[in-house]
């Protein structure tokens, strides 16, 4: 996918606060975050996008109807967004691993990284996930520890485990 033209950021209400999307001109989610770390996303849009920055846009239809079905109970309903992200290969990989992960399912950071064929990668597969620019959409909050423990979530973990019981991972 080309790089995008323009960035639009819009803002939409949840159950975990204000969360910030990003999506470009044709309406292809690029970044998703809590109100509260802003400057963590717009660090990432900085990374991944240089200086192409966002200016304030409407969130697209469809973008916000996924995140009000998701936020509903329909925990599939993100998984047809369209998204696309910068990044390194590596981290690409991660990202598009963690999709594949169902929701109501965790798994392991050293389990991601064995699928991935690089089972000795497991704290370059912690910082792919933490890098992540796709909250919830990507994700990263389905990952877990190798006891099972949640750990690591940039939205803060009071959030993971929200998300992890409205996806029926956690009684």
């Amino acid at each position: 996918m080309p790089p995008p033209e323009r960035l639009l950021l819009g803002r939409i209400e949840s159950p975990l606060g204000g969360m910030l999307l990003v999506t470009d001109q044709a309406g292809v989610l690029r970044a998703a975050d809590f109100h509260d770390f802003e400057d963590r996303m717009r660090r990432l849009l900085r990374l991944h996008y240089g200086a192409l920055a966002p200016v304030t846009g409407a969130v697209p239809a469809a973008v916000r109807a996924g995140f009000a079905a998701y936020f509903s109970g329909d925990v599939a309903a993100l998984a047809g967004l369209p998204w696309a992200t910068a990044g390194t290969a590596f981290q690409r990989a991660v990202w598009v691993a963690l999709g594949d992960i169902p929701p109501g399912r965790t798994l392991t950071y050293g389990a991601l990284a064995a699928r991935l064929g690089r089972p000795a990668a497991v704290r370059a597969v912690g910082a792919a996930n933490g890098a992540n620019p796709l909250s919830i959409v990507v994700p990263c909050h389905r990952l877990v520890g190798a006891s099972g423990a949640l750990t690591g979530y940039a939205g803060g973990l009071a959030r993971k485990e929200w998300l992890l019981r409205h996806e029926g991972a956690l009684g």
